[in-house]
């Protein structure tokens, strides 16, 4: 007697949890692959990448803006700065000092005459302004290469995607395909157990020897233990899945494996992936950075012009300070004639960088288009393996029908019912792991061509669905 399928589900649950009174959480694929999106951490900390990248590209707009600072200097001094006629009369050509007269005429005229500039506490505050206004293109390539971060942190996201759905791809029916070799255990034994009783009873009626009953025991005892080790394989797969999707309950998969009777022709696939793939996108954004760093060399060969200004925002009662302007503009030029940053090795090195880029992305295309087309192959392997086996499925049926009825007429023997049984179990079995290995060489198709979300079609649509 086979099992039904929900009564499969209820067992396989009730070994792998160890408990009945939990429920398994059942999940479709799609499901499982938008809680992927929005609960997987390694997608989440790319987004936050990408949200890094975006931040700091938007940064570089405010270089085209001046550089605007309030300053405050406190100063102590020696002794306060002052001015006497001696001082100034000092500065005159010797012989025509009016010292002696003025000394004559006025006995306190250098105590009365002294004017004091500055106090010996001085304090200053000003606004400062640097607007840049040709910087040889350095502004523009650093705003490129901050482009380029931010496209490339976006197909890095892309890229993280496709591999988390290859990973649900391989853990989801990974668990249904478990799940099915164990319904294919659970149905030898039965058959197994089925054929010991009916052994055991010819014994005893002496229609068979002693150890064609062992035979079929032994046996037996074979296909439980096979049965368990299923089981623990099924619990294996569905922990790995469930800790994926974070659930708190076991997840047992809806969606069951599938075929189709045929597949898109492999220019398609390649064309889509060369055109797509989000790993050439990023070799195209670091091209991108590296041309923006010869932009940034070469600007160190052109002068800069600049605009700045000040203006005092305080000053002190002195006559220095009354004396001192509010304000002052200008324009200002640096020309670079020594410089020390290996601004020439640096455009060499940039130049390099490029040609790298180039070459890298010649091979990643190379590798993709084998890639695509061993992956497309292995597809249509895996789907002829899974037709081909239906007349062998047929024919193992038939077989262990005839060797049972053959053996309860004693024109068989045990072993050759249990060699039947075995062989039909084993065809199940290769039919299953052909299903599932089309199934992940079609997901990994479908990513790297960037067609992720057309799964669904394949699958709902235009899928056959595997039986046992």
């Amino acid at each position: 007697m086979k099992i039904k399928p929900f009564a499969l589900k209820q067992l396989a649950v009730a070994i792998l949890v160890l408990a009945p009174s939990v429920q398994a959480a059942s999940v479709s694929f799609n499901d499982a692959w938008q809680t992927v999106l929005t609960s997987s951490d390694a997608l989440a900390a790319e987004r936050a990448n990408v949200d890094k990248a975006r931040h700091l590209q938007d940064a570089t707009s405010d270089l085209y803006l001046p550089d605007i600072s309030v300053s405050a200097n406190y100063t102590r001094l020696d002794k306060p700065i002052e001015v006497s006629p001696s001082d100034l009369l000092g500065s005159m050509p010797a012989g025509d000092s009016l010292s002696p007269i003025l000394g004559a005429l006025f006995p306190n005229a250098e105590q009365q005459l002294t004017s004091q500039l500055t106090d010996r506490d001085i304090f200053t505050s000003s606004i400062r302004a640097i607007w840049p206004i040709f910087t040889g293109g350095r502004i523009n390539a650093a705003q490129d290469i901050a482009k380029g971060k931010t496209e490339e942190a976006k197909y890095m996201l892309v890229m993280q995607q496709q591999a988390k759905f290859e990973d649900l791809t391989k853990f989801y029916f990974g668990v249904v395909l478990t799940e099915q070799v164990l319904q294919t255990r659970i149905d030898v034994e039965q058959g197994l157990k089925k054929h010991l009783d009916h052994a055991q009873k010819m014994e005893q009626q002496g229609q068979i020897a002693k150890v064609e009953r062992l035979q079929a025991e032994a046996s037996y005892d074979k296909a439980r233990v096979d049965r368990q080790k299923s089981a623990r394989d099924l619990e294996i797969a569905q922990v790995a899945l469930t800790k994926l999707l974070k659930l708190n309950t076991p997840a047992m998969p809806s969606t069951t494996l599938f075929t189709n009777e045929s597949l898109p022709p492999m220019d398609a696939f390649i064309d889509k992936t060369l055109a797509d793939y989000p790993g050439l996108s990023i070799l195209d954004a670091k091209k991108k950075q590296a041309s923006g760093v010869i932009d940034v060399e070469k600007g160190k060969y052109y002068p800069e012009v600049y605009l700045y200004g000040n203006y005092s925002l305080y000053e002190d009662d002195t006559l220095a300070s009354k004396t001192a302007p509010d304000w002052a503009v200008g324009v200002g030029v640096n020309i670079p004639i020594v410089d020390t940053s290996g601004r020439s090795g640096k455009v060499k090195a940039a130049h390099s960088a490029v040609t790298q880029v180039n070459y890298l992305r010649a091979q990643a295309e190379q590798d993709l288009s084998v890639l695509v087309e061993k992956t497309y192959r292995e597809a249509n392997q895996s789907l002829e393996e899974y037709n081909g086996l239906k007349s062998s499925l047929a024919l193992a049926e038939e077989n262990v029908r005839l060797r049972e009825k053959a053996f309860s007429q004693g024109l068989s023997t045990s072993l050759d019912v249990v060699d039947a049984e075995m062989y039909l179990a084993g065809v199940k079995t290769q039919r299953l792991a052909a299903a599932y290995q089309y199934v992940i060489s079609l997901s990994r198709l479908l990513a790297v061509s960037g067609e992720m979300n057309s799964f669904n079609q394949y699958q709902q649509y235009q899928g056959l669905e595997v039986k046992q």
